[in-house]
């Protein structure tokens, strides 16, 4: 077997988890949570037990974390992966999957919006003076006002 694993990465450059994590800029436990996920394809083993990662991982950890910085999740990963390795996935489903991202994006912007700008309603509604019987805040919090009421019909 390990005449196999040897002959299998002659002239291609191997490393172990500790460098594939410090070359992607993650920690092992990342590579060992994507490589359970099945993110990564599953490295070979040495005799000693070792895993065999090679620049390919390197590069999907790195297609993975950059992924995530658009606001991708991992299971959304895992569907681009997929079509990226399916040889009759075209452009235009790749796309697909980006604008359905850029649809959830808008959307969470317009929520977040929505909460910033009832924060700052509640905020300016509190004098910061008074008991806590009184305060507006904890008011609208429990539904006795009318903002209070709109949030989570």
């Amino acid at each position: 077997m390990i005449e196999d694993m040897e002959e299998k990465y002659q002239g291609q450059v191997t490393y172990k988890i500790g460098e594939v994590a410090k070359r992607a800029d993650v920690n092992k436990e990342t590579v060992r949570y994507y490589e359970k996920r099945e993110l990564i394809p599953k490295p070979d083993r040495r005799q000693s037990g070792y895993r065999i990662f090679t620049k390919r991982h390197i590069d999907q950890i790195r297609f993975i974390k950059r992924a995530q910085e658009l606001g991708f999740t991992l299971s959304e990963i895992q569907e681009l992966l997929e079509l990226r390795i399916n040889e009759d996935t075209t452009c235009s489903e790749i796309k697909s999957e980006a604008q359905e991202k850029f649809r959830d994006v808008t959307k969470k912007i317009h929520d977040l919006q929505r909460i910033k700008n009832t924060l700052l309603e509640l905020i300016d509604s509190c004098v910061g003076d008074g008991p806590k019987g009184d305060c507006p805040i904890l008011k609208t919090l429990k539904g006795e006002s009318e903002t209070g009421k709109q949030l989570r019909k």
